[in-house]
C-alpha cells in the first residue's frame, strides 16, 4: 500500500514524543539504535562530513552540483527543511518518497522500543538506514549541531571532512566562546580521513590545527595552504600549485566566493577534474540564501506597482549570516533597501541587527507564521528600539510588504529583504513562490 504524506508526518510526530526532557548532547542514544539497526552507518557510500556555523548547506551545495555534472550519483543529509521534512534527505539527489521515508522511519520507531531519543537523532538514523539500501558514488552529510556529540557524528571513515567558517551560535549547548565552540566543531575530525578548513580567526585555527596533529591529519587550510577571492566578476583560486580563474559562483554574496573555495578544494582533494569546479559553481542552487524571488503570487502583485520592487529571501540567523546580508545590501541599487524580520526566540536579535541597522532605511518585526518558538513582533521591535534601528510591526508578511510600500511616498525603486530565520523564507517559498 502506498503511504502518503499525513501518514510521515504522523510519525514524526510521534517520534517527537520520544524527545528527552533534558537535551544532554550523547551519541549513546544514537549508536543503540543503529547497532539494533544493523549499523547501517558501517555501509554508506564515501562520505564527505561538512560541519561549521556558516556555510555548511552553501559548500554542500557546491560539492554536490559538482559530482552530479560529472555524473556522479549523490546522497545528502540537511537540516532544518524549508518546506517539507523530505528535503532532509536526498536519494540520488532527489527529496527521498514519502513511502520510503514513513517506512524509515517506523523502522527506527519498532527497533528505538520506546525508549528517550531526539527527534533529529532518530531521523539521522533513518537517514542512514535509506542511504545503507541505495547504491550511490557519494554521501554528503551536514552536521546538525556542534560536531564532536552531533548525531552525524557516528561515521568512522569518512573520504573528507570539512570545517566552514565558525563563529558563535548555540551557545546554550556548544558553549559561550568561540575557542569552546571550536572544540566541538573539531570533533568530526577522524584519524586517516584529510580535512579541509576554511577562513577562521587564528584561536579557532589553533584548536583546529592541535586536534589534528594529534590525530596525525593532513589539513588543507584557508589561507595557508588555499585561498579564494572574488576579483572583479571572477573567482580566483590560489593553491601550492598556481592560480586559477573560476567563473563567479552563482549563489549571490561575497562570501559564497570562499564557500566555493572550499567545494574546489574538495574536488581537488578528490582528484576531480577542474571543469566540475567550474559547472558545480554555475550550477549550484541552494535555496533561501540570498536568494531573488522571481515568480509566484506575491511577485505578480509586486510587479503591477510603477517601481521596481525586488524581493529577497535569506535563512541566515546569527551575526556571521547577518554581516554577510550587510555586504549584500551595500551593493548598488537604484532604490531604498528594507527588511522583514523574523527570529525563533533562542537566537540574538541586537546581534543580528546591529550589523544592518545603518545599511538599510527600515525593519519591519513579524512574528515567523506557524512557528511556535517564533519571537513575536513586539519583542522584536522592542530590541530594534534598543539600538535606534528605524522599526515598525507587522501582523504578516503581506501587511509588512503593504506598509513598506506605504511609505515610499517618493515612488523609489524598492529591495525588501525577508530575514533571520530559515523558518520564516521556508513560509515564504511554501505561501509565495
Amino acid at each position: 500500500m502506498q503511504l502518503n504524506k499525513s501518514e510521515s508526518e504522523k510519525t514524526l510526530l510521534r517520534l517527537n514524543a520520544l524527545h528527552p526532557k533534558v537535551i544532554d548532547l550523547s551519541l549513546k542514544r544514537v549508536f543503540s539504535l543503529l547497532e539494533s539497526l544493523d549499523n547501517p552507518q558501517k555501509k554508506l557510500p564515501p562520505v564527505i562530513h561538512i560541519a561549521g556555523t556558516n556555510g555548511k548547506g552553501s559548500t554542500l551545495a557546491f560539492i554536490k552540483a559538482g559530482l552530479e555534472t560529472r555524473g556522479n550519483t549523490v546522497h545528502s543529509y540537511t537540516s532544518p527543511h524549508l518546506c517539507r521534512f523530505n528535503e532532509r534527505i536526498k536519494l540520488k539527489g532527489l527529496d527521498i518518497p514519502d513511502r520510503l521515508l514513513s517506512r524509515y522511519l517506523k523502522y527506527c520507531e519498532e527497533y528505538n522500543l520506546g525508549r528517550k531519543i531526539t527527534l533529529f537523532e532518530i531521523t539521522t538514523c533513518a537517514a542512514f538506514l535509506a542511504f545503507s539500501k541505495v547504491p550511490a558514488d557519494y554521501t554528503l552529510v551536514e552536521v546538525g549541531l556542534g560536531g564532536r556529540l552531533d548525531a552525524t557524528n557516528v561515521i568512522e571513515n569518512a573520504a573528507l571532512s570539512i570545517i566552514t567558517p565558525i563563529s558563535i551560535d548555540h551557545q546554550q549547548f556548544l558553549g559561550d566562546t568561540i575557542e569552546s565552540i571550536a572544540i566541538e566543531k573539531a570533533g568530526i575530525l577522524k584519524t586517516d580521513t584529510p580535512a579541509i578548513v576554511g577562513k577562521q580567526c587564528d584561536s579557532v585555527n589553533d584548536i583546529i590545527f592541535q586536534k589534528a596533529k594529534k590525530l596525525e591529519i593532513p589539513l588543507s587550510v584557508y589561507g595557508k595552504d588555499w585561498l579564494s577571492k572574488k576579483f572583479k566578476e571572477t573567482l580566483v583560486y590560489e593553491d601550492n600549485d598556481g592560480e586559477i580563474i573560476f567563473p563567479a559562483p552563482k549563489l549571490i554574496g561575497d562570501h559564497q566566493f570562499e564557500n566555493a573555495g572550499i567545494a574546489i578544494t574538495a574536488f581537488r582533494k578528490l582528484n576531480i577534474h577542474q571543469q566540475y569546479a567550474e559547472k558545480a559553481l554555475l550550477n549550484v542552487n541552494w535555496p533561501a540564501r540570498l536568494q531573488k524571488l522571481k515568480s509566484g503570487p506575491l511577485i505578480c502583485l509586486l510587479e503591477k506597482l510603477p517601481y521596481t520592487v525586488e524581493f529577497w529571501i535569506d535563512g541566515g540567523h546569527n551575526q556571521a549570516a547577518a554581516q554577510a546580508l550587510g555586504s549584500f545590501l551595500k551593493t548598488t541599487f537604484d532604490g531604498t533597501s528594507h527588511l522583514i524580520f523574523g527570529m525563533i526566540n533562542s537566537k540574538d536579535v541586537i546581534g543580528f541587527l546591529s550589523e544592518v541597522a545603518y545599511i538599510s532605511k527600515s525593519v519591519t518585526c513579524i512574528k515567523i507564521p506557524n512557528e511556535n518558538s517564533s519571537l513575536t513582533a513586539d519583542e522584536i521591535y522592542k530590541e530594534a528600539y534598543k539600538i535606534n534601528y528605524n522599526s515598525f510591526k507587522a501582523n504578516s508578511l503581506k501587511l509588512a510588504i503593504e506598509n513598506i510600500i506605504s511609505r515610499n511616498i517618493a515612488k523609489r525603486n524598492l529591495r525588501i529583504l525577508a530575514c533571520g530565520s530559515l523558518y520564516l523564507s521556508g513560509q515564504i517559498l511554501r505561501d509565495h513562490s
